[in-house]
């Protein structure tokens, strides 16, 4: 089992800055992928930024202005999130997969005023 905490949350104007983190415990040898999703309110879970073995994706809408980091001696996940806009509001969820199996934080919320 693994549990992902995620913390960092937070209302902040547009233009602004937060950083997100997420800790993970348990059994989490063999974790090799981490990642970021977000909810919107009404709209689906979508994925923000993961860290594939040592690749790193983003989804087109924070490229350039949110960046993912790991750290392996922490078990811990970052997303520095820059130039936030009203659209990035919503709930963003730490994910983890290991072995085939997928888990999820419980969630942080993010909130952007115009």
């Amino acid at each position: 089992q693994v549990q992902l905490v995620e913390s960092g949350g937070g209302l902040v104007q547009a233009g602004g800055s937060l950083r997100l983190s997420c800790a993970a415990s348990g059994i989490i040898y063999t974790i090799n992928v981490m990642g970021w999703y977000r909810q919107a309110p009404g709209k689906q879970r979508e994925l923000v930024a993961i860290i594939t073995g040592g690749t790193i994706n983003y989804a087109d809408s924070v490229k350039g202005r949110f960046t993912i980091s790991r750290v392996n001696a922490r078990n811990a996940v970052y997303l520095q999130m820059n130039s936030l806009k009203p659209e990035d509001t919503g709930v963003y969820y730490c994910n983890a997969v290991r072995l085939g199996q997928t888990y999820w934080g419980k969630g942080t919320t993010v909130t952007v005023s115009p």
